[in-house]
């Protein structure tokens, strides 16, 4: 009962922001149609399928919707600098299409095997006239996030948004199939990357920006297969709430996105146990996994100047599970 409480207390202020932020029309997806949300997106259990860490969004079967065809902006970021890690697929190619389709110029980092999902976007958003920064790398070098820092404030003209996104998750049954070099690299890309992106960000950042940390429900509900991976996405909500209080008098806003079942290229890249796949988002309430086009909204609003009091909250997105 004791943890209950105190989880409750914990997140009694993210719950009241994300009630306040739902009432006004800025949290609203402009062009979005309103429909069931049961059955926006299919409910049929994926098929079994793998690929090869960090696999390609344009190779899932079916293609996880980011936006590309139904996301409209309405000038909400306009002139904003933005930078989202793992911005070629799922979640983060979401961010990147609503800021894109918002006004703001934006950087991607990606690894480099994913060069063509990477290309895809950068090809429908500049066909757009938008301004699109290709920056590969490997998050797990601490030089390569200072240069990343460095290199999309120099080719932005600035940096106003920070999207930590990038992810590595690899499911395993038990503790004692978890080797040393698969936790160093989930810690490594998850939550060192993190602390030096937004280091070597905030010197640089003036008062109005952001920083967004995609978490996740496994920050308070781990499931337990996902053992490395979810310690760091607790890691992450206390980094955020931490981080927000750290930089709040330089005027600089910090938050986390909490996804719950997303469809993403993480999921057939080892994120799922064998055989496990047509499970995945079957058990939320609303019947189903969820696609990284209905985040965008919640990256749009966080990184939105309007939500000048909104700063050191989780805002859920799980289908209905309540976790954050």
């Amino acid at each position: 009962m004791a943890d209950q409480t105190n989880r409750r207390d914990l997140f009694k202020g993210a719950a009241v922001a994300g009630v306040a932020a739902a009432a006004s029309p800025a949290f609203a997806q402009s062009g979005m149609p309103r429909s069931d949300p049961q059955t926006r997106y299919t409910d049929t259990p994926f098929a079994e399928q793998r690929q090869k860490w960090p696999a390609l969004q344009r190779d899932m079967k079916p293609v996880p919707d980011s936006g590309e065809t139904s996301y409209r902006g309405s000038g909400r970021l306009a002139g904003l600098k933005a930078l989202v890690t793992g911005g070629d697929s799922g979640i983060g190619r979401a961010a990147v299409i609503g800021f894109a389709r918002e006004g703001a110029d934006v950087a991607i980092n990606y690894f480099p095997s994913e060069e063509p999902d990477a290309q895809d976007l950068a090809r429908l958003l500049r066909g757009e006239g938008h301004k699109v920064v290709l920056i590969p790398g490997d998050l797990t070098d601490e030089t390569f996030c200072r240069e990343l820092i460095a290199r999309a404030h120099r080719e932005l003209g600035g940096l106003d948004i920070l999207v930590n996104n990038a992810a590595y998750q690899q499911s395993k049954a038990s503790i004692a199939e978890i080797t040393a070099e698969q936790f160093d690299r989930t810690m490594k890309t998850n939550l060192y990357a993190m602390f030096h992106l937004s280091k070597a960000a905030i010197p640089l950042m003036k008062p109005g920006a952001s920083i967004i940390n995609t978490g996740s429900v496994n920050s308070v509900s781990p499931e337990e297969e996902l053992l490395d991976y979810a310690t760091t996405k607790g890691g992450i909500l206390i980094f955020t709430k931490a981080l927000a209080k750290q930089v709040a008098k330089q005027g600089i806003r910090v938050n986390m996105v909490a996804p719950g079942p997303i469809w993403t290229p993480l999921q057939v890249a080892g994120g799922q146990l064998p055989g496990k796949m047509g499970e995945f988002g079957q058990n939320t309430p609303l019947g189903r996994a969820g696609q990284p086009a209905e985040l965008a909204g919640l990256y749009v609003t966080l990184a939105d100047p309007a939500m000048s009091f909104t700063t050191g909250s989780a805002f859920g997105a799980n289908g209905g599970t309540g976790a954050i």
